[in-house]
């Protein structure tokens, strides 16, 4: 009886012993789709969030120079001289075109000037020497008929996905992007 166990054990060992070689162990395949999408989930991710990030902050821009077309009618064709708009009630115009996108009470910056010429139009970024956005020079003159306007909307866009090196989204401090949107025309010749 012993020796019936002792060759069972041996005829198992021997085939265990085959099934284990390192050869066939490099054969097998099993579990190899497992691995290699472990290996190609995190560039995969990395991809795709970066993807979304880029048409975030696109998306944003898109909907902030919207804004400024639509809120700079209200100066070009006076009604926001002859409703005798304040710097806050524009705001809170421009705010009414904005939905939800943005924080629009506390992050979008109104800017609006009135020029002689369109040739003495110029433009640097509103950025202080640490990357901040500098707010101090901005005005709110609508202007008269006939005058040559700017309108700017600031907002500063958080930048979340920093993998794939895509700080290079961001051209502020603390990791935001400013999106500036610009309107420059003549007002009508409104009474």
């Amino acid at each position: 009886m012993i020796e019936i166990m002792r060759n069972a054990l041996k005829r198992k060992i021997r085939r265990l012993a085959r099934r284990a070689s390192p050869r066939r162990f490099a054969r097998r395949q099993d579990g190899s789709v497992a691995v290699e999408f472990g290996l190609i989930l995190l560039p995969f991710l990395a991809l795709m969030f970066g993807i979304m990030e880029t048409a975030l902050v696109f998306f944003a821009d898109q909907t902030l120079e919207t804004a400024v077309a639509d809120s700079a009618r209200l100066i070009m064709t006076g009604q926001a001289q002859t409703q005798n708009l304040t710097a806050a009630t524009f705001k809170n115009a421009v705010c009414a075109r904005i939905y939800g996108l943005f924080d629009c009470q506390n992050g979008v910056y109104v800017n609006v000037q009135t020029y002689s010429t369109f040739g003495s139009i110029s433009y640097s970024p509103p950025l202080d020497g640490q990357g901040n956005l500098d707010s101090s020079n901005f005005v709110y003159q609508p202007g008269g008929p006939g005058d040559i306007v700017v309108v700017q909307l600031f907002y500063q866009w958080p930048i979340y996905v920093s993998l794939m090196d895509l700080s290079r989204l961001s051209n502020m401090s603390g990791n935001k992007r400013l999106l500036v949107a610009t309107a420059a025309f003549r007002n009508e010749p409104y009474n």
